[in-house]
């Protein structure tokens, strides 16, 4: 079996006990390796393409130090493991085959079976640790969740960030608890049957604690991102960039036993090299998989439209087993809202819900009034499971200035109406914690940077971000403040009111039934859709299934095909708090009525 050669990265045990320490400095004459408990400082050997190393034995796991650059810069390991003190203090070492793991008839899950659950470990629970979110896992089990995606848990300033201003993408978020703590949970996860996913950002650093340009040449100007220089993945010197990175991402599905890595935003990965970034991060975990016997699944988060990512080698694609699909939630969440600010401008009519609904993309090689150019191409030789769909997730709830959710937005039928798209549509479903039972705090954005100019540019940015609003929606949420932290924490006393009760029911309804595979014709044939704009109603049907969206404030009648068809849900009922009663009905014939902001899921 081919095997990549590649350089470690870090503070490495081996099975021996001993520790290799592995810094990539090419511009140094000397590098010292230095223990916050010693004055002794040990010198580490030149290598080859401007690495450092040493192997040491008798070296603590727990043990602190830092890089001396040239005899004067102390300075963090960038691939630190573990960072106790902050990220502009000690690294800490971490024995990585000290954990004891139970999972090895785990072998992974694939993405046509994923209902995925997205959440930030900070404002999960309470406590906001890794324990905290193993404490809800019965939760959902219950709901018939099989898949978690953690947002970014590398290593950040302060205490609480939504996780993108990581600057440590080898090392566990401190105030999240320990990386034992990380392994018990995947560990529980995967005795529970649920996949455990890492959102992880290999796009750009955050601006507090990134000391990788003091060791190397790891940005480079050719390129500019929203947040200043691009990471050099094509550049000179860029073969130990891209063995940094490539080598993180192996590091949590190989090490903390992820079954999965969702990339952020990868149109501003830029690799204009022979083989892209993504391909060779591909082509290694396919390796992994034939290693250790397990499933992975990499999904990109794109707005680029392009079926190149998620296709195959053969076809020229980089390989990777999805990507989300803004298109999906932008097109529902305007026939919801009726918003059309930015780019929900391109989107408004059910003729879009329904291309979505068939193949994902809207954008497939037409012009984008919003982007001012022609956008995506066609997806329809791809299977449904490349494509992820949702109707909230933390980007579209916290950019928005208040963070305010969809209960907050729309009505309780609404709401229903909502998750019976994505939970009958063939894309892979994603909710976004509290979904499930319309929760209804916000998830608005929050940081907690130590460098004064750096939170006054944060609050600032986003001030200006919202201009239009503020005199609108109230006041501005401080992005530095823990209160904005806290009240984005969820509240778990659903079952007390009746009304989250019986959407936290409906959605583990809709889930039950998906996993039934009674929406599989969804996926397995030809989907066929009718539009009555007018009407503001949709039709979808496939096989012997049949759904009926009525988007609009009034009942609609439908004519269905002659032969009896059964009704399966109805989210009017009054089973689900709705105003009418399909108790007696269960049976129809021609005339089906379907009442305003509903949904009717029948069987012939």
């Amino acid at each position: 079996m081919r095997r990549f050669m590649e350089h470690k990265a870090g503070a490495v045990y081996n099975e021996n006990g001993e520790c290799e320490f592995t810094v990539w400095a090419p511009s140094a004459k000397k590098v010292e390796l230095i223990f916050k408990d010693s004055k002794d400082p040990v010198l580490l050997e030149q290598q080859e393409k401007g690495y450092w190393s040493i192997v040491l034995d008798q070296i603590n796991p727990e043990i602190l130090y830092k890089y001396r650059l040239d005899g004067e810069k102390e300075l963090p390991d960038p691939a630190s493991r573990y960072q106790p003190e902050g990220v502009h203090q000690w690294s800490q070492a971490i024995n990585q085959h000290s954990y004891s793991w139970n999972d090895d008839a785990w072998k992974g899950r694939s993405m046509e079976e994923l209902i995925i659950y997205e959440l930030h470990v900070g404002t999960f629970t309470k406590a906001g640790t890794f324990k905290g979110i193993q404490d809800k896992l019965d939760h959902l089990l219950e709901l018939g969740i099989n898949a978690i995606e953690i947002m970014p848990i590398s290593a950040f300033p302060g205490g609480r960030n939504w996780g993108y201003d990581g600057v440590y993408p080898y090392a566990v978020q401190e105030s999240y608890g320990s990386s034992e703590a990380l392994k018990e949970l995947i560990d529980t996860c995967h005795a529970k049957g649920i996949a455990v996913i890492l959102d992880a950002v290999y796009n750009h650093m955050g601006p507090e604690g990134n000391y990788l340009a003091e060791y190397g040449p790891y940005f480079t100007e050719k390129y500019k991102t929203p947040w200043g220089k691009a990471i050099n993945f094509d550049d000179a010197f860029s073969d130990p960039v891209r063995n940094f990175f490539l080598g993180s991402a192996i590091m949590w599905l190989k090490e903390y036993h992820f079954d999965g890595l969702r990339l952020d935003a990868i149109h501003e990965i830029i690799d204009r090299g022979a083989k892209h970034i993504l391909k060779e991060l591909s082509e290694r975990v396919d390796l992994l998989e034939e290693e250790s016997g397990r499933k992975y699944v990499l999904i990109a988060e794109s707005d680029l439209n392009d079926t190149r990512i998620i296709d195959n080698y053969s076809h020229g694609g980089y390989g990777l087993e999805a990507q989300w699909v803004d298109d999906f939630h932008h097109s529902l969440h305007t026939l919801l809202t009726g918003e059309n600010d930015g780019y929900y401008k391109d989107y408004g009519n059910l003729n879009q819900m329904a291309k979505s609904f068939r193949q994902a993309f809207v954008y497939d090689g037409i012009y984008s009034k919003f982007r001012k150019r022609t956008i995506g191409n066609n997806p329809r030789e791809l299977p449904s499971y490349k494509f992820v769909g949702c109707i909230q997730n933390h980007d579209q709830v916290g950019n928005r200035m208040l963070g305010d959710r969809l209960t907050k937005l729309v009505s309780l039928e609404k709401l229903k109406l909502a998750a019976g798209v994505l939970l009958t549509s063939p894309l892979v479903p994603m909710l976004f914690m509290g979904e499930e039972f319309a929760e209804d705090q916000p998830f608005q954005y929050f940081v907690s940077h130590g460098d004064p100019d750096l939170v006054k540019a944060v609050q600032e940015g986003r001030k200006r971000e919202f201009e239009y609003f503020n005199h609108k929606q109230g006041e501005f949420p401080d992005p530095q403040s823990e209160e904005t932290f806290n009240r984005s924490k969820l509240h778990w006393n659903f079952r007390e009111e009746a009304h989250k009760e019986v959407i936290f029911r409906f959605y583990k309804e809709l889930i039950s039934l998906r996993k039934k595979g009674v929406f599989s014709n969804f996926r397995e044939k030809e989907i066929h859709t009718e539009v009555m704009e007018d009407k503001k109603l949709l039709s979808v049907s496939a096989g012997n299934l049949s759904i009926y969206f009525n988007f609009g404030l009034e009942n609609q009648a439908f004519t269905i095909p002659n032969e009896k068809a059964k009704i399966i849900l109805a989210s009017a009922d009054k089973e689900w708090s709705g105003p009418a009663d399909f108790s007696s009905n269960s049976d129809i014939y021609k005339i089906l009525n379907i009442p305003p902001e509903s949904l009717i899921i029948c069987e012939s």
